[in-house]
């Protein structure tokens, strides 16, 4: 089992920068980890993943500039810096991790685990 709890989140203004930081416990060992986002009356979008190693983080066309994934596993703790926000950043932001060190997953059902969310809104 894999327990994720979701920190940073809080209201910004257009442009401004927000880390958000995901604590995992439990059995973090070689998992991917990403990052999705819903809005009210939306699906919920993946934003961000990094395999177990770091190595070449995956985004979708949307955040790619914008937002940039990194874990510590030494800390059991994978952020989320997003800067250049915008207003339509808007969401809540869920951390998830998967029960396997797959690469590229975008899709929600390749994640096994998530965290109850953290809100970022973004006014203009």
């Amino acid at each position: 089992q894999v327990q994720l709890v979701e920190s940073g989140g809080g209201l910004v203004q257009t442009g401004a920068s927000l880390r958000l930081s995901c604590a995992a416990s439990g059995r973090t060992f070689r998992r991917s980890m990403g990052w999705f986002r819903q809005a009210p009356g939306k699906e919920r979008d993946f934003v961000a993943g990094i395999t177990w190693s770091g190595s070449y983080p995956w985004y979708p066309d949307f955040v790619k500039g914008r937002f940039t994934i990194s874990r510590d596993n030494a800390k059991n703790t994978v952020y989320l810096q997003m800067s250049s926000l915008k207003p339509e950043d808007t969401a809540v932001y869920y951390c998830a991790a998967s029960n396997v060190n797959v690469d590229r997953a975008t899709r929600p059902f390749e994640y096994d685990y998530w965290g109850r969310g953290t809100q970022v809104t973004v006014s203009s």
